[in-house]
């Protein structure tokens, strides 16, 4: 939306979009989309199943009905073919983790005044060690990712290429959706030692536990063994500042085979930094969680990658939601 186009309903509707938010969140904390996905129920009914309030619970659900998220037939709450598929546990593509991944930010963002006087993090780091915290964190990466990598690796050409560096790969997600798109690809996760169970057990689930390792360590302050043909470097050089940004391109250009092929999948703010929206909003998502993390713009990745020994770089000509993309180099021989 351009300055020209916002009235005064559009500005107010901004600021209270919170509220919308917020009942989003609190549906899929207290899971009321799964009990009602098929045969329904009553506020009363299901306020008993889950130990809630009834009056309360009504006016939630009524909310989620004025939302479009559910559906209501006199006293009878049920859900939607799209809260179905998204909102319940067993929906095919839930999107419950990312979403309370988002209700764990909240209380961060209602301190952004605060971090931007002091320029410094005001999230919680010891949330960062909680099992829930960690779990919705990975899994809702890996939901989003599940969405995302079949539609961007067919685009991607690995032809002729053995060994993919999957670094700070989480659980694994894009090393699967890479192995499974080339069938000679052998992967390595390398990640944190906290991450290890939940990458494991999602490539065992896929069956690829021959072909995908997963390696721990701290790829800032150690080494990364081995040697690679591809880097994928998926949503890490955000949380890291310009500096931070080199160590990291630095460690993993070392671990690549000459003619190796790096790839950065970052949100990408135009040069003028201003642009697109997400992006711009993720910058400040990173301001409230970490020490010097940013969103970085195309020329910032371009310079970084050249800096850092890598030719031919260039921006993939992909179509990808929230103003992600790739940027792609090869290392010098």
């Amino acid at each position: 939306m351009s300055a020209t186009d916002w009235s005064a309903a559009d500005l107010l509707q901004l600021s209270g979009g919170y509220w919308g938010a917020c009942a989003l969140h609190t549906g899929v904390k207290l899971d009321v989309f799964t009990p009602v996905s098929e045969q329904g129920s009553t506020a009363a009914q299901l306020a008993q199943k889950i130990g809630a309030d009834a009056r309360a619970l009504d006016m939630l659900l009524n909310a989620l009905v004025a939302l479009g998220l559910l559906r209501k037939d006199g006293a009878h709450f049920t859900g939607t073919p799209f809260s179905n598929r998204h909102l319940a546990k067993d929906g095919t593509e839930y999107l419950g983790h990312i979403i309370q991944h988002h209700y764990h930010l909240m209380a961060s963002w209602t301190r952004l005044p605060e971090a931007v006087v002091s320029g410094e993090q005001v999230r919680e780091s010891a949330a960062q060690s909680e099992e829930e915290y960690r779990e919705n964190f990975l899994m809702g990466m890996f939901d989003l990712a599940m969405a995302m990598a079949p539609k961007l690796v067919p685009h991607i050409d690995l032809n002729g290429r053995r060994r993919l560096l999957d670094l700070g790969g989480g659980p694994g997600t894009y090393a699967i959706n890479f192995c499974r798109h080339n069938p000679g690809l052998q992967a390595t996760v390398y990640d944190l030692p906290a991450t290890r169970p939940f990458a494991e057990k999602t490539i065992a689930r896929f069956g690829l536990d021959d072909r995908i390792s997963f390696e721990d360590g701290d790829f800032i302050a150690e080494g990364i063994s081995g040697s690679y043909d591809v880097a994928w470097l998926s949503h890490i050089l955000h949380s890291e500042d310009p500096a931070g940004c080199a160590t990291i391109i630095e460690k993993a250009v070392s671990a690549l085979e000459p003619d190796g092929l790096i790839l950065v999948h970052e949100f990408i703010l135009d040069d003028t930094r201003d642009a697109p929206l997400f992006p711009a909003l993720f910058s400040l998502n990173m301001l409230l969680g970490t020490t010097s993390g940013q969103a970085y713009s195309q020329q910032e990745v371009v310079s970084m990658l050249s800096t850092g020994g890598i030719q031919d770089v260039h921006r993939l000509d992909l179509e990808l939601p929230n103003g992600a993309g790739v940027i792609a180099g090869r290392k010098k021989r």
